[in-house]
């Protein structure tokens, strides 16, 4: 039986007039749950599991999500738009923002690439433009330059604002039910890994099945 998991976001207007990308961290820090990444769907295969967290909150305009991880392995090779960020130290969030399909991906590696489209399933995606991906703002800690895969222990985070309407909502101050899920994954990495939030049910590491999405609400 699937496991469907529940995330009420919190409705923070504040964020909208926060003054730089720390501020932002420290309104969420002190005011947003922090939730983590720990289903290890896949373990006899792709059993490492870095520590993973996210917190998230919406200005009413604005998504927000920070995420947080604790590895052994960063690789950030992949530095232009829509190129594949799963490879690296990449962490995703997947909506479908009706609560029924289309869905939405967004994936990022910890140097702020961003890979994302919108589809009703894995194949033929509708790619965003480059317009559409300079709207998301992304804020990693580990700069913004490429390099090969390093080997020690890591902690990073990455802040990505990803616009309402850019999915297609206008909040109206009442609930919005979405559903979604959230991944850290480094299919290239020495420690390969394929962790969610809301646990996914498959033979193979797969993504992209939003029969195992989870509910999340805008509050």
């Amino acid at each position: 039986m699937a496991i469907t998991k529940v995330i009420e976001v919190p409705y923070m207007p504040e964020l909208e007039d926060a003054k730089g990308h720390d501020e932002i961290i420290n309104i969420l820090d002190e005011k947003a749950p922090r939730r983590t990444i720990e289903s290890v769907n896949w373990e006899k295969e792709f059993p490492y599991h870095p520590l993973t967290t996210f917190s998230i909150a919406h200005s009413g305009k604005t998504l927000y999500i920070d995420f947080f991880v604790r590895c052994n392995y960063l690789r950030a090779e992949n530095f232009e738009n829509q190129s594949p960020v799963s490879e690296d130290s990449c962490v995703e969030f997947f909506v479908e923002p009706t609560g029924e399909l289309p869905y939405w991906n967004f994936e990022f590696n910890c140097i702020g690439t961003v890979n994302a489209s919108h589809r009703f399933e894995r194949k033929n995606p509708t790619r965003l433009t480059d317009d559409e991906l300079a709207r998301i703002k992304r804020y990693p800690s580990c700069g913004t330059r490429p390099f090969k895969e390093l080997e020690g222990l890591f902690t990073w985070n990455l802040l990505v604002a990803i616009p309402l309407d850019l999915i297609g909502i206008k909040y109206e101050g009442k609930p919005i039910e979405m559903r979604g899920n959230f991944y850290k994954c480094a299919a290239a990495a020495t420690q390969p890994h394929f962790l969610s939030w809301n646990p996914i049910k498959t033979e193979h590491p797969d993504f992209h099945r939003p029969e195992f999405f989870g509910n999340i609400v805008l509050l």
